[in-house]
């Protein structure tokens, strides 16, 4: 008889729960969020298991190696869908989760999610604490600003690399001042030590990957969006082709049909935040900042003309993903002709 598991996973804890193919609970119980201690429980040969669901979350990924490296059949299912699944049971508990969870994976009712490889965890890892010391930057510049402006001190516009001079200046003379932004000055100053080596690792790892040096030759696109779109679409070919990009980083309008009503709203705003951002940073870039003409920005700037430069950046976006994937997926260069293969998609 085929059995089906479902795990709640939790930091401290898991809610594990076994049905069978008639979807009666064969076992619960509760096991620390390890894949060893999982790994000992599902690994008892009298369950014949044919799909153990765990909703993506934090712990997700590691979970999801330890199980599969062993053989398990392990399937991470999507958040939202599963929340909509659960919605039904009236209490909300770690066990009703569990039981849902075993219940999806018996009548083969969930969306399953792409677990990232370990290279492109590192690679994400990579990226996330570069963006954080930035803005921890950003946010120490602008608590400095505020506290100067309340003794009539005015930073004004100025450059990262003249912040610091800048603000010495203002204190002269002003000891007791001096001696409660200079702190700030100086874990200022290390983060950006810190933001620097991070960034130095980035472009290493930039310098010897073939794929990102080829996407780089789009206009726009430099080496922080080149990783960002390789560590997140992590494997090309599991798009079945190269216009499924855009849905999956939320950057297709949402369609809202009821009978005679279908309207159509903004974009979903599915996926993977980051780099949706960052390919917004980059249409924004190429359609303001590049000079170069391509066909790619006479295509934005009709848009343009036509729909307002908001909505122009949004579509070129969702260009630039299909363009991407498209490149990396036939090895090829982005060529500034129209009459290049890629205008079409």
């Amino acid at each position: 008889m085929n059995h089906y598991v479902g795990l709640d996973v939790s930091v401290k804890e898991t809610s594990l729960c076994i049905v069978d193919e008639a979807g009666t609970i064969c076992r619960e119980l509760k096991v620390t969020s390890h894949p060893d201690d999982l790994i000992e429980v599902l690994s008892n040969p009298s369950w014949h298991l044919v799909r153990i669901g765990l909703e993506a979350g934090p712990l997700s990924q590691w979970l999801f190696e330890g199980l599969t490296s062993v053989g398990l059949p392990a399937v991470c299912i999507e958040t939202r869908h599963t929340k909509a699944f659960l919605k039904a049971t009236v209490n909300k508990s770690d066990r009703n989760d569990a039981r849902g969870i075993a219940q999806m994976m018996r009548v083969n009712l969930f969306r399953p999610v792409h677990v990232k490889t370990l290279s492109s965890q590192k690679r994400r890892a990579l990226l996330t604490a570069r963006k954080l010391l930035l803005n921890k930057v950003r946010d120490i510049e602008n608590d400095i600003r505020g506290l100067l402006r309340n003794f009539g001190l005015k930073v004004g516009i100025i450059g990262r690399i003249g912040f610091a001079a800048r603000v010495r200046e203002l204190l002269e003379g002003m000891t007791d001042l001096e001696h409660v932004i200079e702190p700030l000055l100086e874990a200022r100053q290390q983060l950006r030590e810190s933001f620097a080596a991070l960034h130095r690792r980035l472009l290493s790892i930039v310098r010897d990957d073939v794929t990102c040096r080829r996407l780089m030759t789009i206009p726009g696109v430099g080496p922080v969006v080149a990783l960002g779109f390789v560590s997140t679409i992590d494997i090309p070919g599991r798009f079945k082709n190269s216009k499924a990009v855009g849905p999956a980083l939320g950057l297709t309008p949402v369609l809202n049909q009821s009978g005679e009503s279908s309207r159509v709203g903004r974009v979903s705003l599915c996926g993977d935040q980051m780099m949706r951002t960052l390919l917004y940073e980059a249409a924004q870039v190429m359609l303001t900042v590049v000079r170069k003409w391509s066909w790619l920005k006479a295509w934005a700037m009709n848009i343009a003309k036509r729909r307002g430069h908001q909505k122009a950046i949004v579509a070129l976006a969702r260009r630039l993903a299909v363009i991407m994937h498209r490149m990396w997926s036939d090895g090829t260069e982005f060529q500034w002709s129209k009459d290049d293969g890629l205008a079409k998609a």
